[in-house]
């Protein structure tokens, strides 16, 4: 088949450190390349499986969804996200869905309502976080699947019984669909599109801003220059009690810069899956007809061969380079390319801006990172913050 084999079985999981992890064989990318070559076959929880490290390979896949590759998630993935999430859904239905998403997530949409109600809501937290004693920046997971779904379908069924045809949010949207004579959502595809949208909107920004801000505590230097940014911002403003403009936004070079560097290392999709429809021959490589392929983004994010000191956090090497690259894959690729893709950053702009801007703050306890495989902070990372003088 010309790929290197590794006919393994996952052994149980276990909590490791960050760099710690990293550096062991199973876990690092560079020792990874060295012993399977950048695409090898392994069982995957039940599953025969390739794995590509290649940034050309995942390219590749990403690319021909459709019509070579379909999204295909393990049984585990499923149970989590449910049967009708976005990731299962194909052809028109997928298609129709991203469009609705896309009314939220659009630019337009970002700059003329969301803008405002980010810094509103990051200047409401940051200030109310500023009267404790300590916080713990990463909120926990306060519930399951179980909870959240039991949640959402009590608001779903109230929004289907009101008469009001206003669509003030966007579950008011999903509604409006749902309501129409010959609909094309199901409840069940509605719910666990809602659920992927709170997990996606809270959980993984809240871990990379969480990650933002103890890399920012590390590196003095990154704080300083990011600082400098926000500073020239609030002296460039005509009316210095005015909120973030759209302008701003755009301007804050060095802030995505940080965001960019943040999201490479923290690698929150650690794998994306396809499925092949047919044989499929590439660089040398034959990816059997039925067989799974998982992308693998990290090994892509910290390949020294493509990423300097791949591990030193350096918001300096995205100066003048792309942001869309086939080397950089925190937001997928292809036809599922993630649409809120802009919604993420500016929030994670807006926040840094407010946080820089009027506060400092000092470690407490806790910060330490595992990876199982997902980032997390299991002892939390908990912080003084202070209004700056």
């Amino acid at each position: 088949m010309g790929l290197e084999v590794e006919e393994s079985q996952m052994q149980r999981r276990k909590a490791s450190s960050w760099l710690d992890g990293l550096a062991s064989p199973r876990r690092n990318p560079a020792v990874l390349l060295t012993m399977y070559g950048p695409v090898f076959k392994t069982s995957l929880v039940g599953r025969q499986v390739v794995v590509s490290t290649d940034p050309d390979v995942n390219h590749f896949v990403l690319q021909h969804e459709g019509r070579l590759f379909r999204s295909c998630y393990p049984n585990t993935f499923t149970e989590i996200f449910g049967r009708d999430n976005v990731g299962e859904l194909q052809g028109f239905v997928y298609k129709y869905l991203k469009g609705l998403v896309l009314r939220l997530f659009g630019l337009e949409n970002l700059r003329e309502v969301m803008l405002q109600d980010m810094e509103k809501m990051a200047r409401e937290r940051l200030s109310l976080w500023s009267l404790q004693a300590t916080i713990e920046i990463k909120d926990a997971i306060s519930a399951g699947r179980k909870k959240a779904m039991a949640m959402l379908k009590k608001i779903l069924a109230e929004r289907m019984e009101s008469t009001s045809k206003e669509c003030d949010d966007f579950f008011d949207c999903v509604v409006k669909e749902l309501k129409k004579d010959r609909p094309i959502l199901t409840q069940g595809i509605a719910l666990d599109l809602m659920f992927v949208l709170l997990f996606a909107s809270f959980e993984t920004t809240s871990l990379v801003l969480t990650l933002a801000v103890k890399l920012l505590s590390d590196h003095p230097q990154v704080l300083a220059k990011l600082t400098e940014e926000h500073g020239l911002i609030l002296m460039n403003r005509r009316q210095q009690n005015s909120g973030i403009t759209w302008k701003e936004y755009k301007s804050m070079k060095f802030t995505l810069q940080v965001i960019n560097e943040t999201i490479r290392l923290a690698n929150i999709v650690p794998g994306i899956f396809r499925k092949a429809l047919k044989d499929i021959h590439i660089n040398g490589y034959t990816i059997p007809a039925g067989w799974g392929i998982m992308v693998c983004p990290p090994a892509v994010h910290l390949n020294p061969e493509i990423y300097e000191d791949p591990m030193n956090f350096n918001p300096w090497r995205w100066k003048d380079k792309p942001e869309l690259s086939k080397h950089f894959m925190a937001f997928g690729g292809g036809m599922r390319f993630c649409v809120g893709t802009d919604f993420s950053k500016l929030q994670m702009a807006v926040f840094i801006h407010c946080l820089v801007t009027k506060y400092r703050w000092t470690h407490i306890r806790g910060g330490h990172i595992i990876r199982t495989p997902g980032l997390g902070f299991p002892d939390g990372y908990h912080l003084r913050l202070l209004p700056k003088e």
